[in-house]
């Protein structure tokens, strides 16, 4: 029976593997959306690590340091995006190279021992200031694992599945933002005060707690990164890219996946405009 003219037989319901292709279909989807989802957890908690504290920072920097003046607060929130900025480029080129959780693990750790060196910047003698200034680029450059979050979710989407899955990334980043300072507003009950934990030299107090329960969500973060994530890059049409070689009728090896062309324009225009916006929200935060 001859096919249809306009029939494209590149369609996966009209290959000779449709049924194999449902079948590869059902095996990954839960994995690969469980995964995704993780990613999303990340992006959340990426957000919230630097608004949880941005209202109390001002507060906590003359409580610890005297000295310290409105300039060097400009300086501090300023280190979380300057450590973004340094570790994005550092992770990205990793997890190029390597499977994704291990930059994913490594950055998170980093932020979550950063916030607990945060809670701890008042207890140095001197130089407390400079303390909490360290501590925030170090939760800045554990931050840099956006970058890869991202393009996790963008190589484990179809084509069909990819403007909703980054709409989904942004809308768990925008709601980090604004779940952060509920957080810090919802903690200011232990007051300045607080309670102090003898036996490990720590206060827990309005200003303390909200990096340490940042601390919290990335020990959580990390638990879901080593027990859910698993590597997953689909083609457009969503179906499984196996880590196989192919072999061309010349015996050449290929690689799995074509390298495409970049729209070079296109990059530099959308990292001009998020510098923008991004600029805008750290300068209104400050």
């Amino acid at each position: 029976m001859s096919q249809p003219a306009d029939c494209d037989v590149s369609t996966p319901l009209l290959r000779e593997d449709a049924d194999s292709y449902d079948d590869y279909q059902d095996e990954d989807y839960k994995p690969r959306w469980r995964s995704i989802r993780v990613m999303y957890f990340t992006m959340f908690l990426s957000s919230v690590g630097f608004t949880i504290v941005i209202t109390s920072l001002w507060p906590y920097l003359q409580k610890v340091d005297g000295s310290t003046t409105a300039s060097f607060l400009g300086w501090v929130v300023a280190a979380y995006s300057l450590g973004q900025m340094l570790a994005s480029p550092l992770f990205g080129l990793w997890s190029n190279h390597r499977p994704r959780r291990e930059p994913m693990v490594c950055s998170i750790l980093i932020n979550l021992f950063a916030n607990i060196y945060y809670a701890y910047a008042y207890l140095p003698p001197s130089h407390n200031k400079l303390h909490v200034l360290v501590s925030r680029a170090l939760v800045g450059f554990g931050a840099g694992n956006v970058a890869v979050a991202r393009s996790y979710v963008a190589g484990a989407t179809s084509l069909k599945e990819r403007t909703s899955a980054m709409a989904n990334m942004s809308a768990c980043q925008a709601l980090g933002f604004i779940l952060g300072p509920a957080l810090q507003a919802g903690l200011s009950f232990l007051g300045e005060g607080g309670v102090t934990v003898q036996i490990l030299s720590l206060q827990i107090n309005m200003y303390t707690s909200p990096a340490l329960l940042a601390a919290a969500f990335g020990l959580v973060n990390m638990l879901l990164v080593l027990v859910l994530l698993r590597e997953h890059r689909v083609d457009d049409h969503g179906r499984q890219i196996r880590a196989i070689n192919y072999t061309s009728e010349d015996g050449d090896e290929l690689s799995e996946e074509s390298e495409e062309s970049l729209d070079q324009l296109a990059v530099v225009t959308s990292n001009v405009l998020f510098f923008i916006v991004m600029f805008i929200f750290a300068v209104f935060e400050t």
